[in-house]
């Protein structure tokens, strides 16, 4: 750990996605660094996984919730609330997509996914805004996105959410600024993590020669830069994505895309 000891002591973290993969990393982070965390997801069972590998770090909640539907988001706001009276940090980690030509997407798959990587991440983040950040006259908001730099091909519709996501943190860069709230995006590129286990081996299976650095990242490196987004040594950064890819989204065509 390169950060200091105890840095986010006194300070809550929400984690959406926290369950598994980068998301539970994050949380680890903060954790291992003093914050008070709460980790939400939508299937129980990932939290209660999660929970067991955790608690024994530092002080941690768990919440089921679906991002999709804002009344749980109300929900979980209340929870936070109710236990910890404030919230510090937003990581806005939670999503999903799957590989699939463009013409070949269902309406209620591009639905899923734009409800889930584009609203839900809107709907978390102006519920605590909201409940929270508005009254501190302070939060910082970090929104976990993909590599969709030069578009997104063979998953269209997590990179037309994702670069709404990006958009979305630009315009409330500004708008809140004066409000003391600061949002960023983390971008990571192929990361060795649980979430490479839903898309087919073939597709994974020589990524890392299309990388420049010629390897995939690890789950510890996307959640450090969230920690140093959130910390008060990027007191002056709002409003930017920042990419955790080797270089990927400099040069290459990762997935190898072709008719």
């Amino acid at each position: 750990m390169i950060f200091q000891e105890g840095l986010f002591s006194e300070k809550t973290i929400l984690v959406t996605g926290g369950g598994s993969g980068i998301g539970l990393e994050i949380a680890r982070h903060f954790l291992k660094l003093g914050g008070e965390v709460y980790i939400a997801s939508r299937k129980a069972q990932r939290l209660e996984d999660a929970m067991a590998i955790l608690r024994p770090v530092g002080k941690v909640h768990s919440y089921q919730v679906d991002i999709r539907e804002p009344e749980q988001v109300a929900g979980l706001a209340e929870f936070i609330a109710e236990r910890s009276g404030k919230l510090d940090v937003l990581v806005n980690n939670a999503g999903g997509q799957f590989p699939s030509r463009a013409e070949d997407i269902t309406p209620k798959g591009w639905q899923a996914v734009i409800n889930t990587n584009l609203n839900g991440t809107w709907y978390v983040t102006q519920a605590m805004a909201k409940r929270f950040f508005f009254e501190q006259r302070a939060g910082i908001v970090v929104n976990i996105v993909v590599n969709h730099y030069r578009g997104f091909p063979g998953m269209a519709h997590t990179g037309a959410a994702r670069a709404g996501v990006s958009n979305l943190t630009q315009s409330l860069a500004v708008e809140w600024a004066q409000r003391g709230i600061r949002l960023n995006c983390v971008a990571p590129g192929i990361i060795q993590s649980s979430g490479l286990e839903q898309y087919p081996p073939e597709l994974v299976a020589n990524v890392a020669q299309h990388i420049p650095m010629k390897r995939l990242g690890t789950p510890a490196e996307v959640a450090a830069l969230v920690v140093f987004l959130a910390s008060p040594a990027a007191a002056y950064i709002s409003g930017e994505t920042i990419y955790v890819d080797g270089g990927a989204h400099l040069w290459g065509d990762i997935w190898q895309y072709s008719e």
